[in-house]
């Protein structure tokens, strides 16, 4: 198993190899690796973990924004029952998964640690805790099941769609219910684009495609509206084809592909080296009309974008389906990860902790209130003070969410390999769709052969 790890660390220097054998433009080399190293300044550092106290557990989590209210969570945990959780927070320019095998390395793996799923169980089978028997498990349908066990812990949903700015479409006079395909979100788009001084706009949308630290957003999200708008939650039609060599379906690709120019138009230049960070706060301030970020957006726009959100008059939020074909009515809603028990650490303890995070007498009010976090527990009575919660709810009643597929593609193929070629169109570095979409097969396929 330790082998086994060791080689995945190594994953992130194939996208050398997979750039150069599609004879595809390519980012810096110093790019390749980028996601895999330390943050730059101003983002994450990979310090080392704090010492977990003798009984109590370590929990590493993949979302700095949600720092905070995990800290309150572990701390009410540790009043309630006195053992003691400590909170490790990685996001920014950390890549979580590269960092949990060298704790594994070293012998120093946490208790409780976030996966995506069937990307990352590959990775840890054999090492998570069966938490089958777990009396949360009945409470929701959200939990991660493989080989007929539970072994993920849900936490949240989270969904996937156009978000957008409420006041400013109304302001431009643009109905998002009429936003149904690739025509009329080009008009939307061009609407909002003639009365963008007006509308103190920097640009109709903020989609940013910097490929060391924002890979996963269009390598991974973007990538995904592909594999499941408009579809049944369990159509793996496109998923599938991809799984058998990295192979796309042109038919659909290529309407897929114009949504992406049509973003690339009508975009903040600066996405093509801003931060993540910048990303949301222009969607906060009000410069960007929509925003290709997801639901989790909401958590930092309540709470670290707060004076921006506010300055900009706390805006209605909601959210449309990336409809690159006519018709398509779907956002796409998951857990989008899930916590797994180390099976050599401190089990007993670590499965009353998540006992606990799941009931309604437990964690779920911080989970939801300080979190931010939209409950796929039943039981559960706390709505999360999230702009996007109305929005979720509301699909979620009506039937009309997509699963996330993309979190079964080969893993390491958005931080490694799709990220760049996002990239390097949105520098204009591809004449048209069909030529991006040419080279993203192209490097899918090769990625998928190594």
């Amino acid at each position: 198993m330790k082998k086994k790890l060791l080689a995945m660390l190594l994953s992130a220097a194939t996208l050398s190899m997979v750039l150069a054998g599609c004879g595809g433009a390519a980012a810096p080399a110093a790019d390749a690796g980028a996601a895999a190293a330390p943050a730059e300044a101003g983002a994450d550092s990979a310090e080392a973990p704090a010492e977990t106290p003798e009984g109590g557990i370590r929990l590493v989590n993949n979302k700095v924004e949600v720092d905070a209210g995990l800290k309150k969570l572990a701390a009410a945990y540790e009043a309630e029952t006195g053992v003691p959780v400590v909170i490790e927070s990685l996001g920014g320019g950390i890549d979580t998964q590269a960092t949990l095998k060298g704790y594994y390395q070293a012998d120093n793996m946490p208790d409780i640690f976030v996966f995506e799923g069937d990307i990352h169980y590959p990775t840890w089978e054999g090492l998570l805790a069966d938490l089958s028997d777990e009396a949360w498990v009945s409470d929701t349908e959200a939990e991660y099941v493989a080989d007929g066990k539970v072994y993920g812990f849900p936490t949240t949903t989270e969904a996937i769609g156009l978000a957008y700015n409420a006041d400013i479409l109304a302001k431009a006079g643009v109905d998002p219910k009429s936003i149904t395909g690739p025509e009329s979100m080009r008009k939307a788009f061009e609407t909002i684009d003639a009365k963008k001084d007006e509308l103190g706009l920097t640009a109709v949308v903020g989609y940013y495609t910097e490929s060391s630290q924002l890979w996963w957003s269009p390598g991974q999200h973007i990538f995904g509206t592909y594999f499941d708008s408009g579809l049944a939650r369990d159509d793996t039609t496109y998923i599938d084809l991809f799984k058998d060599g990295g192979k796309l379906d042109m038919e659909r690709a290529l309407p897929w592909a114009e949504m992406v120019a049509l973003f690339n138009e009508f975009t903040d230049p600066a996405g093509v080296s801003g931060t993540y960070d910048a990303q949301v706060l222009g969607f906060a301030s009000g410069k960007y009309a929509f925003v290709t970020q997801g639901s989790w957006i909401g958590a930092t726009l309540v709470n670290d974008d707060k004076e921006a959100y506010e300055a900009a008059g706390s805006f209605e939020i909601g959210m449309i389906p990336y409809a690159f074909i006519e018709g398509q009515d779907t956002i796409l809603t998951n857990s989008p990860n899930w916590w797994g028990v180390y099976k050599d650490g401190n089990v007993d303890e670590a499965k009353k902790f998540l006992a606990w995070c799941a009931s309604n007498d437990g964690g779920q009010q911080i989970l939801a209130e300080d979190c931010g976090f939209i409950s796929p527990y039943a039981s559960n009575t706390y709505s999360a003070d999230d702009p996007f919660a109305k929005t979720i709810a509301e699909y979620t009643a009506a039937g009309k969410t997509s699963s996330w597929h993309w979190l079964s593609m080969k893993e390491g193929i958005g931080q490694n390999a799709t990220g760049v070629v996002f990239q390097d169109y949105a520098m204009g570095n591809f004449a048209d769709p069909q030529t991006f979409l040419d080279t993203l097969q192209q490097v899918c396929t090769n990625y998928y052969a190594n």
